[in-house]
């Protein structure tokens, strides 16, 4: 069986690395040279929206998947009478737009910040004066990794928030002062099975995530894969797909949804019996999902900018690297390391170590 892949950054490395041992094939459509997914998988060579790249890859795949949400809609929707495209289309333009996003999750009964679509000056103005300050104003589409969104902490920093978005379709949210941020994991197949991992804590850092570290005896799980359960049913969803919530005085508060593997499941290829990577692929292929149960105590820490000298970060115990390749960058995720112990303590000893390496802050 052979997948397309659309994207070629980490994510579709690492999804093809987790299909080799299943005898699949994989193709990979970036326009970037260089791509670090395109290292392993055979390199189609166009823009994401490139009808007759599109076409040979639809041609040429059993099933095709993407690896991040900024795929055009309208280049899948042109080949989806020739291949099936999974996550479904309609998934991937929901999560594409913020206010589509939250409404969708409102219409589920599951919480939200309030939340207003703003579309001038005076607009902004009004609805930061009702969600309260500090408010979050983002753009509607094309945010990742902390790009395009402002914390309006004082009604100074309205004035700076509009010049900095002005022209795009923005919302604005009340801010949430939470105590944890978490995610959830889930996959679903085609043929309606599903699986659920345990929830990691999250670090992020100038809008990036840092560090996670899954909690399978945290108190709000089931209330998580509630949640998670309600939107892959509502969407007749297929693949895996991560659930972002704020914790806050004991209530879960959603923030977003990713409809790919994620970064905050990169722990599963050694902590858990099956990869989220294999998971999606087993997903989108109709095969029997694997089991989604850790293996031992794990944690993973991204490496941002630039990545620690190899026999240093092996020195740790229980460390393995995931080196992309990439060129060093300020604010790239250019690799992560996962951490598998048998114990606890051994994980948690072994996570401030590396922390402590890539500059990061221990959970």
């Amino acid at each position: 069986m052979r997948v397309g892949i659309i994207g070629g950054g980490q994510l579709a490395r690492m999804m093809a690395l987790a299909g080799y041992p299943l005898g699949l094939d994989f193709d990979l459509l970036e326009p970037t040279a260089d791509a670090c997914g395109a290292a392993v998988v055979r390199h189609l060579a166009g823009d994401y929206d490139d009808a007759d790249k599109l076409a040979e890859l639809a041609r040429d795949s059993d099933v095709v998947t993407y690896e991040f949400e900024n795929v055009p809609v309208a280049g899948l929707t042109s080949i989806s009478g020739q291949v099936p495209i999974f996550p479904p289309i309609d998934a991937l333009s929901t999560a594409q737009d913020r206010l589509k996003e939250k409404r969708l999750f409102s219409a589920l009964e599951i919480p939200t910040p309030v939340f207003i679509p703003v579309d001038s000056r005076s607009e902004l103005e009004a609805a930061v004066k009702h969600c309260g300050l500090p408010a979050v104003v983002k753009t509607r589409r094309f945010g990742y990794d902390g790009k395009g969104q402002y914390v309006i902490r004082t009604e100074a920093d309205i004035a700076e928030a509009w010049q900095g978005l002005e022209g795009q379709a923005l919302i604005v949210e009340q801010f949430v002062a939470f105590q944890r941020e978490l995610s959830i994991i889930a996959v679903r197949s085609t043929n309606g099975e599903e699986a659920f991992y345990p929830l990691s804590e999250n670090t992020h850092r100038e809008g990036i995530l840092r560090v996670s570290v899954p909690r399978p005896q945290h108190p709000m799980t089931k209330l998580a894969t509630d949640y998670a359960r309600r939107l892959v049913e509502d969407l007749d969803y297929v693949g895996v797909l991560a659930l972002e919530l704020f914790e806050k005085d004991g209530e879960l508060v959603a923030n977003e949804f990713a409809p790919r593997v994620h970064n905050s499941g990169h722990w599963t290829i050694e902590g858990a019996q099956t990869s989220q990577f294999e998971n999606h692929l087993r997903a989108i292929l109709g095969l029997p999902l694997g089991s989604t149960e850790l293996n031992d105590h794990a944690a993973m820490v991204n490496f941002i900018g630039d990545a620690p000298e190899l026999p240093t970060l092996l020195e740790i115990p229980g460390v393995h690297a995931h080196i992309y390749g990439k060129a060093p960058r300020p604010g790239r995720k250019v690799g992560h390391a996962t951490i598998r112990m048998p114990t606890e303590k051994g994980r948690n000893s072994s996570l401030t170590s590396l922390c402590e390496l890539a500059g990061e802050t221990p959970p």
